[in-house]
């Protein structure tokens, strides 16, 4: 049967690499030695040359004078894909004490340990890391704080760099990966090529939630090369804002988030724009800045044309209708392809794509399939959002290519009870869901090796 949709909360997360990290302190305060991490060493491999502790420089804290995306900005390592998730996460405050506890400090007890949570394929993992940081010439060279005696934003992101496998595995990514650990949640990517006609009104409502929003740039042939416009190619970026302003006639305007910390459009609604002159004295006030600190305006129609994709994530689903989350039901599988027997991979390959799938499914209703994956994706994630009639459907995951081992995870929510059956069709086949709902169906395929 199918439950309510509660939001994943942190209760007694799983350790990540078997390390507790309240046994580890105890051990490490009872014998006074400081804490080394074993299993991601502060070595060449995992953080590089120079190593900093912030136990080496005076008054130094976790966090100093609140928390904001202007706390930070982006070092040497590429991983703007990271920083502009950070960036979206300062924004909900019960999120980010989620990742980040906010009992660590750098008191009496301290011993060179810290922990954070992220959210990994279905599960709240701890991850614990010891408090050497890389430098160069005994400076932060990755993520830097604006206030050098604030060590949150380097500490999470080597949590971050631990669980991916080294700081060098952060270089290519993308945000939707990093708000998805971050919450849990629902993930749901926009092609900004082909915008719905409701998406500004998506946007309106994920700002009423707590969804986290990120977007990016078209990668071109230099990386991080600034354009004219002043925006960033294949860069990604925070969406920390959407408001309606009158000039003349009402503009949708979206503010936007650059995790270097500086660099900034310079086009209509920038903050040296004149338009900005143009508006009620009340909404200049309330957005317009000229800060030098990475954040601007734009047109919401030149943030479709100038941005492809756009990340929106949430701990529920309540942002892709405005409906309360109690009202959502979901179900989480958890399945399995194997190389010979259930890794068929889609219809491209006749020889291992079972079609006895084919009459299975005609004998709900003939040759006619409500939906398919159209474009496969080398991504860790798929989302999929649609309406369907009252009525029993067949869900099989699958990926590109037949005979890849691999687990993963589907999770259906629905606005109706679900009643499922989970298990293999025939051998030979795909793990296959099948579902008899109404209404509106949210799908959720995630793959882990």
């Amino acid at each position: 049967m199918s439950h309510n949709y509660k939001q994943p909360v942190v209760s007694l997360p799983n350790q990540f690499n078997k390390q507790d990290y309240n046994q580890l302190k105890l051990y490490c305060l009872k014998h006074n030695v400081r804490f080394v991490d074993n299993t991601f060493p502060p070595d060449v491999h995992t953080i590089g040359q120079g190593i900093l502790s912030p136990n080496d420089m005076p008054r130094v804290d976790l966090v100093v004078g609140g928390i904001s995306r202007f706390d930070f900005g982006q070092g040497l390592l590429g991983n703007c894909w990271f920083l502009a998730a950070i960036g979206s996460l300062t924004f909900q405050d019960h999120i980010f004490k989620q990742v980040v506890p906010l009992e660590q400090n750098f008191d009496d007890d301290y011993c060179g340990i810290f922990h954070f949570r992220f959210w990994r394929f279905g599960r709240w993992v701890d991850v614990v890391i010891d408090d050497k940081l890389p430098t160069l010439n005994g400076r932060l060279i990755f993520v830097y704080s604006k206030r050098s005696n604030e060590f949150w934003p380097a500490l999470l992101e080597k949590a971050y760099a631990k669980v991916c496998g080294s700081y060098a595995d952060m270089k290519a990514g993308v945000p939707a990966e990093a708000l998805v650990d971050f919450t849990g949640g629902v993930h749901l990517c926009v092609q900004l090529s082909e915008p719905s006609l409701d998406l500004w009104e998506l946007m309106c409502r994920a700002g009423k939630y707590t969804p986290l929003m990120s977007c990016g740039t078209a990668p071109g042939v230099t990386t991080n090369k600034v354009l004219p416009t002043g925006l960033v190619q294949g860069h990604a970026y925070s969406v920390t804002g959407v408001k309606q302003v009158i000039h003349r006639k009402p503009v949708q305007l979206v503010r936007l988030w650059n995790p270097w910390g500086r660099v900034e459009w310079n086009g209509d609604w920038s903050d040296l724009s004149p338009l900005w002159k143009t508006v009620s004295s009340q909404d200049r006030d309330l957005c317009h800045s000229v800060a030098d600190n990475g954040e601007f305006w734009m047109s919401f129609q030149d943030f479709c044309q100038l941005y492809t994709d756009l990340d929106i994530c949430s701990p529920s689903p309540q942002f892709l209708d405005g409906t309360p989350s109690s009202q959502w039901n979901s179900q989480m599988y958890e399945g399995r392809w194997v190389a010979g027997t259930t890794a068929g991979g889609c219809r491209n390959f006749k020889g291992s794509y079972n079609n006895m799938i084919n009459k299975i499914i005609t004998t709900f209703e003939i040759n006619a399939p409500i939906f398919q994956t159209t474009t496969f994706m080398n991504a860790r994630e798929v989302m999929e959002f649609f309406s369907l009639k009252p009525g029993e459907y067949i869900i099989v995951p699958s990926t590109f290519r037949p005979n890849g081992t691999a687990s993963f995870m589907l999770t259906i929510c629905s606005k109706a009870q679900i009643h499922n059956w989970y298990g293999n069709i025939f051998q030979h086949s795909s793990n296959s869901i099948l579902c008899n709902t109404r209404v509106k169906l949210l799908l959720l395929l995630l793959l882990f090796m």
